[in-house]
């Protein structure tokens, strides 16, 4: 029989109303480690757009070992919080799974100072010059404990399954894996002693919740870095959980070492972990969960009619639409936010903020930035510049029910996203061009083409006026820049390079062009002046491990401390440590960065009192800032 996402299902006992689950994703919550009311929110959203299962993010069972990094199952008290939000989410007919997790171990991050916990003595993945402190055999079974009491908590709480967090170089999977396992217990040594923990924990679980309550792990297969697990022994353990009675088996790949592998990034294909879930499928008779890029509908359709995945789970997607389950069930693909793999959701949270998403600033604040509803008040907003923020700040207005002019100098919407989505590997930037042209269209924006707004020119009668003009590249002082090509001309198919190619700036913009020109059989050279390429570029870690690794793969070669001093077509001349080197070549790239281009500023607040700057037009930044600026600007408008 065919299947489809959409159809009802069973784990165990535990109907499904469809094939699509929420990822488990790190949480923020209340001092006291309970689920704050943001939190509660955040997964209500999600159950209300459609998803069949949420799975939360690692509720920690207990802070003897490490300080608690998210959220915390160890106490009666932590119960009344955990319900609210399963209550909250099955109103919408979605099951609630809690995962339990017995700590971060090597991967704890949020302190620098204390040696932490693992299996064995190994440096910390975040501090590398702290080594941790091996478990006891004692402390195993105290952890062994706990995760039977959390998951007697999870009970309590209404949950309708548990799912075992063991995957992703986290504690248990530690444990799992010879390179940090290095013990002579019954604890380490062969797989199964490796996995000794792993299955006490099961057991534990299972003695505290009721038969019919469906028990998940998740775990790792295959780390997919050099030296470290293989499929074949992630096969086994995958044997070895079905037999110690899983429910479900939810499989995962990478390590922090390659977290690309782990959380997608905007570099990833579609689909990337597909191979080595369907490695698992083929050898296990229990359902099989899965994510990893599947948030194309079509990509996500298809793994569940070839029978690769019984289930497909969806993470950072989730965040940046919770509603992409009823767009696709309602054939409205269009309509879904795009996730752009900029992981500003996993930088914000490893830096101790709430997790934020580039393209929805609702996310983790579903209530309190909730757009007032429309109550028949007039308000005419100007919105000049048509990239994100542009097109982010007419959409809100329109959504208030204001009356909106967007005016775009250029023939068409997207400003520098068509440079951000240029490189054939960033496709997903310029699925959300697309996206905001859509909801332009849909809400009727009133956009002007082709039309720029100069000091001559500066329309009047609007009650507020949103400033989104982007920024424009930076020229240094250096004798023969203006011979060189801008980096955002080459990305955006306005000019072409030669076979052997010097990229000035290794930023973001220098190394994805030198990538993108590398992976077209190109010789290139990145020359940067800071003392890694890079340096200066605020994303994630999983983000910044990717691209070096392309960068790597690719033969792009780098000089760093390498101060430019002059450029002609043919060369570069740059200077390091009081020697003067010269690179030949056919084309010099300019991708030193971007200034604002903010110009109108003080002549629009001469003749506006309500005017907002937004974006890159305050000064060059992200995707996120010029989105989330956007929307405020218009949210606040009285």
């Amino acid at each position: 029989m065919a299947r489809s996402l959409f159809d009802k299902t069973y784990i165990g006992k535990m109907k499904l109303k469809n094939r699509i689950f929420m990822s488990p994703m790190g949480t923020t919550g209340e001092a006291d480690g309970a689920y704050c009311n943001e939190g509660i929110d955040y997964f209500e959203e999600r159950a209300k757009g459609g998803a069949g299962l949420i799975i939360t993010g690692a509720n920690v069972v207990s802070t003897k070992f490490e300080p608690r990094p998210c959220t915390e199952l160890s106490d009666f008290h932590h119960v009344e919080r955990l319900n609210m939000l399963i209550e909250r989410c099955h109103a919408y007919g979605a099951k609630v799974c809690v995962q339990l997790s017995p700590g971060l171990g090597r991967q704890q991050f949020t302190d620098p100072f204390t040696p932490p916990y693992s299996a064995g003595s190994v440096p910390a993945f975040w501090f590398p010059n702290l080594i941790c402190k091996p478990f006891s055999k004692d402390d195993i079974h105290y952890l062994v404990e706990k995760i039977g009491y959390s998951a007697s908590l999870a009970v309590n709480a209404g949950a309708d399954c548990v799912e075992l967090h063991a995957y992703g170089g986290y504690l248990l999977d530690q444990f799992h894996s010879v390179q940090w396992n290095n013990r002579t217990d019954e604890y380490g040594g062969s797989l199964e002693n490796r996995m000794r923990f792993t299955l006490e924990c099961i057991d534990a679980i299972r003695k505290n919740i009721p038969a019919n309550m469906p028990l998940l792990v998740k775990f790792t297969p295959h780390q997919r870095v050099e030296g470290f697990r293989t499929i074949d022994e992630g096969i086994e353990m995958a044997k070895i959980l079905e037999k110690a009675g899983v429910d479900a088996l939810h499989v995962d790949t990478g390590c922090y070492e390659e977290w690309f592998q782990a959380i997608t990034t905007v570099y990833s294909k579609p689909g990337f972990k597909l191979d080595v879930q369907k490695a698992i499928k083929d050898v296990v008779s229990v359902p099989v969960l899965g994510d990893g890029n599947l948030k194309d509908p079509e990509v996500a359709k298809k793994a569940i009619e070839d029978g690769i995945l019984d289930y497909v789970g969806l993470a950072h997607q989730m965040l940046a639409d919770p509603y992409w389950p009823k767009k696709v069930k309602a054939g409205h693909p269009e309509d879904i936010a795009p996730c752009v793999g900029c992981n500003e959701c996993l930088l914000s949270g490893f830096s101790g903020k709430h997790y934020y998403c580039a393209v929805n600033p609702l996310c983790y604040a579903e209530k309190a930035y909730a757009l007032p509803k429309p109550n028949g008040l007039k308000r005419k907003v100007l919105v000049i510049g048509g990239g994100p923020g542009g097109m982010m700040a007419a959409i809100t207005a329109r959504r208030r029910g204001f009356d909106v002019d967007l005016y775009e100098k250029e023939d068409k919407l997207g400003g520098t996203l068509w440079a951000a989505g240029g490189p054939d590997f960033k496709a997903d930037v310029l699925k959300l061009i697309d996206y905001l042209k859509t909801q332009c269209q849909k809400l009727d924006v009133n956009v002007h083409l082709s039309t720029p707004i100069s000091k001559d020119h500066i329309p009047s009668g609007y009650d507020k006026v949103i400033l989104a003009t982007g920024s424009t590249p930076a020229k240094p002082p250096i004798p023969g820049i203006e011979t060189t090509v801008l980096a955002s001309d080459y990305l955006t198919h306005q000019a072409t390079v030669g076979k052997k190619v010097v990229v000035i700036g290794a930023g973001l913009a220098g190394s994805e062009a030198a990538c993108d020109i590398a992976g077209k059989g190109g010789d290139v050279t990145l020359v940067e002046m800071c003392p890694d390429i890079l340096y200066t570029a605020n994303h994630c870690l999983n983000n910044d491990q990717h691209l070096r690794k392309m960068i790597k793969d690719r033969g792009v070669k780098k000089e760093t401390n390498a101060k430019v001093t002059n450029i002609t077509p043919t060369s570069v001349t740059f200077e390091r440590d009081g020697q003067k080197i010269t690179l030949e070549c056919d084309t010099v790239l300019n991708a030193v960065g971007f200034k604002p281009n903010n110009e109108l500023e003080d002549l629009l607040e001469e003749k506006y009192e309500d005017v907002a700057i937004i974006g890159d037009a305050v000064a060059p930044r992200k995707i996120l800032t010029a989105v989330h600026e956007a929307y405020h600007a218009i949210r606040i408008m009285e």
